[in-house]
């Protein structure tokens, strides 16, 4: 396994685990791997490395680069950045600009939004994910059940039409969405009668489909949540 991939894994694991974008886990992983890199509340699914410039104060920005965020953009339009892909533009912010990749990560993403070059919860390759989370009053193993065992599965989560591919009692659950995309779910034991499932619903193809994904697992999620909870 390559590193790269080594490393999308573990980001992956995160958000099945928290409930977080990958984004937000991307960037938590990258902060244990560097402390000075900033930490934020905000987030959401836009990218990989950064929820673009609302995830940071301009001073911070500033300090952390030596340049503003107007400043960042402007030296990137007359790159001629808009024409490049995301790869290029933050290899040329690490390469020509010195920027440590962490930032340069966040640089690119906030200037593909500002220039419309990238959605709120677009990943680099053009697909949409989106994630959902929910506490639930039951063991963990009963929670983890609701996934894996197709009969109990089929009351909360009617007509799905799941493929299931990895399912490791009770820490997480891998399956193709017949519907399209990839779901992922991480399940973390809150005490003997409380448990937690993070979701996320990768490869979405437009932001339409990501809102009504987002909207179904809301709604889905709460579905499970009011099963198990009744039954005990």
């Amino acid at each position: 396994m390559t590193r790269q991939k080594s490393f999308k894994n573990t980001v992956r694991s995160r958000m099945a685990e928290t409930g977080e974008s990958y984004t937000a886990a991307r960037r938590r992983i990258l902060e244990k791997q560097a402390p000075d890199a900033p930490r934020t509340g905000a987030q959401s699914g836009a990218g990989e490395a950064s929820e673009g410039i609302g995830a940071h104060r301009p001073a911070a920005v500033a300090e952390r680069t030596g340049r503003s965020w107007e400043e960042w953009f402007a030296l990137l339009d007359a790159w001629g950045a808009t024409a490049r892909d995301h790869t290029e533009i933050a290899r040329h912010l690490v390469r020509e600009e010195g920027v440590e990749g962490w930032w340069a990560q966040s640089i690119t993403v906030a200037y593909e939004q500002e220039r419309g070059m990238r959605l709120p919860g677009q990943m680099s390759d053009g697909t949409f994910s989106v994630t959902g989370s929910r506490t639930v009053a039951v063991p963990v193993q009963r929670l983890f059940a609701a996934f894996a065992d197709e009969a109990l599965r089929d009351r909360w989560l009617p007509g799905a039409g799941l493929r299931v591919r990895t399912a490791t009692e009770p820490k997480n659950f891998r399956a193709d969405w017949e519907g399209g995309g990839l779901l992922v779910a991480g399940f973390t034991a809150k005490g003997e009668a409380k448990s937690h499932v993070g979701i996320a619903h990768e490869r979405l193809p437009d932001a339409e489909q990501a809102a009504r994904t987002k909207a179904y697992w809301r709604e889905r999620l709460a579905a499970l949540k009011a099963l198990l909870e009744e039954e005990g």
